[in-house]
């Protein structure tokens, strides 16, 4: 799933090449694509039309368009959704879900989807500590990029819990943004394993880990994120590289960068964790 670094860059893209434009039409190719939209594609269609895409915003990992009238378009990606603009001339593409035209006649907005987990739908823009965000999405906390994020109260509420660390970088109402692969690499340049507990964690510490996890991510996004195939693009359909910079994800049985040890994965919640075991031994029952 893409997470904060790669939605940020094509938050970026949609703001230089969408915003300002006005929509003159919409064509739904898929219905999965706007299934999170209970009134259906006419509806949808019909209520796009002659908006203004006014800015592209982003809180974590969830990227929306805001409209007229404290409304926004939120654009989930799931695992495989593009955003991708296109001149009207080119080729649709193979999985190509949601069209936008615009009335200055230039580059179309496509929704490209080739696994369908992703969607487009329309929300209520609403107001939360001095922030406009979608009323789905007001339960997000801030994330570490956000100019009015808070480490020192971000620390407060993961030291109030009673988890393990991972499972709490993972929590988005504590911190978003942070997913699976920037938890791991955070992790290791912390020198901690993800199974330490949040509440054994000082203040040091934990404010460390966050300044890591705010490192990386930053360092993905000026190589434009990390792509493993061609599903993670930016606007213009080009891939990230900053997987050739990953120190603990995907290197399992690699040598540790900075002790030489073979790195090691382990299951976690469905997924993996990749981990260190000399600079990150598991803590003491």
């Amino acid at each position: 799933m893409p997470e904060l670094p790669e939605v940020e860059v094509v938050r970026l893209g949609l703001e230089a090449h969408v915003a300002g434009r006005v929509i003159s039409s919409v064509e739904v190719l898929h219905p999965r694509a706007i299934r999170r939209h209970d009134m259906g594609s006419l509806d949808f269609c019909a209520r796009l039309a002659s908006q203004p895409m006014v800015a592209a915003k982003r809180r974590g990992k969830y990227l929306w368009v805001e409209l007229a009238d404290k409304a926004a378009m939120l654009a989930h990606l799931g695992m495989s959704g593009q955003m991708l603009v296109q001149p009207s001339s080119a080729p649709d593409e193979k999985h190509l879900r949601v069209r936008f035209r615009f009335t200055d006649g230039g580059p179309e907005l496509r929704f490209v989807d080739q696994r369908t987990f992703g969607g487009l739908a329309l929300a209520e823009l609403v107001e939360v500590d001095g922030t406009l965000v979608p009323d789905s999405v007001a339960h997000i906390a801030r994330d570490p990029m956000d100019p009015l994020f808070s480490r020192d109260a971000a620390v407060r509420a993961l030291r109030l819990r009673h988890t393990e660390i991972k499972r709490a970088l993972l929590d988005q109402t504590l911190v978003s943004g942070i997913g699976n692969i920037y938890a791991d690499e955070a992790l290791w340049r912390a020198r901690l394993h993800g199974t330490r507990m949040t509440d054994k964690l000082t203040k040091v510490k934990a404010a460390e880990l966050l300044d890591h996890a705010t490192d990386v991510m930053r360092e993905a996004l000026g190589h434009g994120g990390t792509s493993f195939d061609a599903l993670y693009v930016n606007i213009n359909g080009q891939s990230g590289y900053f997987d050739r910079s990953l120190n603990a994800y995907g290197q399992e049985n690699r040598p540790c960068k900075r002790c030489g040890a073979s790195m090691i994965r382990e299951p976690f919640m469905n997924r993996s964790s990749y981990s260190c075991p000399r600079c990150q031994p598991r803590p003491r029952s």
